[in-house]
């Protein structure tokens, strides 16, 4: 069985990460599998940046979506 490779990523919100690690591995979004480990926090009045958001991103086995 091979070892899944990913990446965890942190952007201002959760597309901003996801764009962020599609570009960092060169593949469509299609190829990878991604899990939203949080949210971005809005920081005092609704300003941006409190805390970003963070994912993690696999790249999808062929093999498992063949059979």
């Amino acid at each position: 069985m091979k070892e899944e490779l990913s990446l965890e990523v942190e952007g201002k919100t959760v597309e901003e990460a996801i764009k962020k690690a599609l570009v960092e591995l060169k593949l469509p979004r299609r190829k990878v599998k991604i899990v939203v480990l949080s949210e971005e926090e809005k920081g005092l009045f609704g300003m941006p940046g409190a805390k970003p958001a963070k994912i993690r991103v696999s790249i999808k086995n062929e093999e498992k979506e063949n059979t």
